[in-house]
């Protein structure tokens, strides 16, 4: 292998590695989807506060959601009138303060949250370390049942994951022995139940916590939090339902608290209430992860086509299509032997269809050409230097299109319109060297180069007006280093084109026949 040959597959061995690894990491660790189609469900939360006001100094204190890899919080917002409001953070976790000198009557506070869940697994925290479990202070009757209930259930279970299962359970069961009922009491709520797990669980040395959270459905109203115990098992906190004992957290659950610290306090007021509500909607994956990017200014998107403006950015989603272009003319002249009139002519004429629509440009870009053409032969015979038969070619075409748009808007047809996107310089000089062309190798010459160079823009058009294609490009700009070390690549391609194969084919299929 020579040296330069060498050199050369290292340096695409580097872009290819550049480009494939940035797209890897903006897909994997900022979540940007691979396809355009990808859509994520948001949910909009509010909770709603209400208490009466006795008159005094009032402050509210309710506890806020956790911020987890798992869950990206859009927007969050606090309203109450007329109230003072501040963000506390404490070892416990985030928590709203609203505060006032002096209220009197009912008052309501909101609370309004937007979210989207990312689908990563959310890790357990290494300094989220439980403490030593307290033990409980039951009276002697309740301490004997519970005894004797845990007994049992040791003896029905195998360890620590096996004993909770077991545990909650028989808690819940629908025949309750006498220690159940007794531990149980029938009057009791939810709360109670999941401190009765939590205690039970503290007497066999087991570390144990509440996690409130709700349950998400769309549409749902006066909705309230649900119980569930976080057990640390094995290194890490597991959440158990504390109805059914199922491992993990259930789908479309949102924890909202972990801990025995209340969700309302209210000082200066009573008879306190927190309902909520949700609705769902559905946006571009690709949206929402831009923008949570951008607000936490990650580097590669600070520094990216999104940090321009709307009027730069929608330029460049053009422009980032050219090296799409750019390949497929590649593919199209070293693999396949297709001749075209110039290198870039057929992705210009594939802009410009993209502008015309695929149909309305081929019978423009035709009837400028040929035209064209025409005209040019005609100044052939005036002997003029190149510089004024160019210039005059050039004049020619602008009259040519000018004389379409004005015939299309009087019989109105929009799309013929466009016509002004043609590159005219680029026609002025196709219509020079097609003319050129014909004199020295003959019209058949013209229509293979002229053919080949519409060919390759229809082929380019239909890669470069793909949704997926055009989604890949503008998101993925790292596709550019794919995209060249592709064409090093074939840029190094010495062998047969297609078309010479055909060709040769022929020949070999002769020379057998006439050997016979």
């Amino acid at each position: 292998m020579h040296l330069a040959k060498l050199r050369l597959y290292i340096l695409v061995a580097l872009i290819m590695g550049l480009g494939i690894g940035l797209i890897l990491y903006k897909h994997f660790a900022l979540g940007f989807p691979l396809s355009p189609d990808d859509k994520k469900p948001v949910w909009t939360i509010e909770a709603r506060i209400d208490f009466a006001a006795r008159g005094d100094p009032v402050i509210v204190s309710f506890a806020l959601p956790p911020k987890t890899p798992d869950i990206i919080f859009i927007e969050e917002e606090f309203a109450s009138p007329d109230y003072g409001f501040s963000e506390l953070i404490s070892p416990s976790g985030r928590r709203a303060q609203w505060s006032k000198r002096t209220a009197t009557g009912a008052q309501t506070a909101y609370y309004r949250l937007s979210l989207y869940d990312t689908g990563q697994k959310s890790g357990t925290d290494a300094v989220d370390l439980p403490t030593e479990p307290e033990k409980p202070e039951f009276d002697e009757v309740l301490r004997t049942a519970a005894i004797t209930l845990l007994d049992q259930i040791r003896n029905r279970s195998a360890n620590t994951e096996t004993f909770t299962r077991e545990l909650i359970s028989t808690l819940n069961s629908g025949a309750p022995s006498q220690n159940q009922s007794l531990l149980l009491n029938d009057q009791s709520n939810e709360d109670y139940k999941t401190h009765l797990i939590i205690n039970l669980l503290a007497m066999e040395g087991i570390s144990a916590r509440i996690v409130r959270g709700l349950y998400l459905q769309d549409g749902r109203r006066r909705q309230t939090l649900t119980n569930f115990v976080e057990v640390y098992l094995g290194g890490e906190w597991r959440l158990y339902n504390q109805k059914t004992a199922e491992i993990g957290k259930p789908k479309n659950f949102l924890i909202w608290q972990r801990g025995d610290q209340s969700l309302l306090d209210v000082v200066g007021g009573k008879n306190s209430q927190i309902s909520f509500s949700m609705i769902k909607n559905v946006q571009s994956a690709r949206d929402l992860v831009a923008r949570n990017s951008i607000n936490q200014q990650a580097g590669i998107i600070d520094f990216s086509i999104y940090s321009l403006p709307i009027e730069q950015q929608n330029a460049f989603k053009m422009i980032l299509l050219l090296p799409i272009g750019a390949l497929i003319v590649v593919i199209m002249r070293l693999l396949i032997g297709i001749r075209t009139s110039g290198t870039f002519m057929p992705i210009l004429i594939a802009l410009a269809l993209i502008q015309t629509t695929l149909l309305t440009g081929i019978v423009i870009f035709l009837i400028v050409v040929g035209t064209g053409l025409l005209i040019r032969s005609y100044l052939s015979r005036l002997n003029l230097l190149f510089v004024a038969r160019i210039s005059a070619v050039i004049i020619v075409v602008i009259a040519i299109i000018a004389s379409i748009s004005i015939i299309s808007n009087k019989l109105g047809l929009d799309q013929a319109l466009t016509v002004t996107f043609f590159p005219m310089i680029i026609l002025s000089w196709t219509i020079e060297r097609m003319s050129v062309l014909w004199e020295e190798d003959g019209p058949r010459e013209v229509f293979i180069q002229g053919g080949g160079s519409l060919l390759t823009a229809i082929i380019a058009y239909l890669f470069m007006t793909n949704r997926t294609i055009e989604y890949l490009t503008f998101n993925f700009p790292e596709l550019m280093l794919v995209n060249l070390a592709l064409i090093l690549i074939l840029g190094q391609y010495t062998g047969y084109r297609l078309t010479e194969l055909y060709r040769f084919h022929s020949l070999e299929r002769r020379d057998v026949s006439s050997q016979r």
